[in-house]
């Protein structure tokens, strides 16, 4: 999957600041969907270093994900389509407004079983999975099959995420699915074709470094990993929870 790591740490950083602004922040109802450390983030990157155009969200309104995708969409000059309920729009807009990102995002209200099936070749989609009734939207998605990436959230309980399973998806086309890149409830599933090329696989093609000392933003609960691609000289940094592993970075934005 092709990588873009300037879009994916401007993206990365865009969140950070956006999220953390509190100006943005409505008293009641602002519920973080993807409340790990360093999901949100995480989310925003994955969609910009993959050049994401068309991106879908289906949320029980604005959240930190919202942002996340919006600033993402920002750096790769595409849209993202965000369907939540009526009773939510006017705070949602105000939300988004008030990041500087109205541009980059399309609200919807409606039926999401009616909505969804309209948006063909989804680049980036993010599912609220916080019912059963909900997982089923992932059965919906239209998925670009050149490359993609879905990711549920919220998945409790007994609630299933795609599992690997795309619907439309032609055999040559390779799908992985992984289950809690970062804490509980998360599955991302990495749609692209099976004899496309690897890059920055970390299969002696590059180094893996984890900035534990010195340099910017040293958390307590999180650290920086930096992937340094050998033949290209990129970069690919972000910062993480120190119980997520380098290995499932490198699973997920390199699959």
């Amino acid at each position: 999957m092709e990588w873009s790591a300037t879009s994916a740490k401007g993206a990365f950083l865009d969140t950070i600041k956006l999220c953390s602004d509190h100006r943005i922040r409505p008293s009641n109802s602002w519920r973080p969907v993807t409340p790990e450390l360093g999901s949100t983030e995480f989310i925003s990157a994955l969609a910009a270093g993959m050049k994401a155009k068309l991106m879908v969200e289906v949320a029980s309104g604005v959240s930190p994900s919202t942002i996340a995708l919006a600033a993402a969409a920002r750096h790769t000059g595409g849209k993202l389509v965000c369907i939540v309920p009526e009773p939510v729009l006017a705070e949602s807009k105000r939300v988004i407004k008030d990041t500087g990102l109205k541009d980059m995002v399309e609200f919807k209200t409606g039926n999401p079983f009616e909505l969804l099936p309209k948006y063909k070749n989804i680049d980036f989609s993010l599912v609220d999975c916080n019912s059963e009734h909900n997982a089923d939207l992932l059965k919906l998605l239209d998925v670009n099959p050149s490359k993609s990436v879905v990711v549920a959230n919220n998945l409790v309980g007994k609630t299933k995420g795609l599992e690997g399973h795309v619907k439309g998806v032609p055999n040559e086309v390779a799908v992985r699915s992984t289950k809690h890149p970062i804490g509980e409830g998360m599955e991302v599933t990495v749609i692209k074709k099976a004899d496309e090329p690897q890059k920055n696989d970390g299969s002696g093609g590059g180094n893996d470094h984890e900035a534990e000392e010195g340099g910017p933003a040293k958390t307590k609960n999180s650290r920086w990993i930096v992937r340094v691609d050998a033949k290209s000289g990129e970069e690919h940094i972000f910062r993480v929870p120190r119980s997520w592993r380098t290995s499932t970075l490198r699973k997920i934005i390199h699959a």
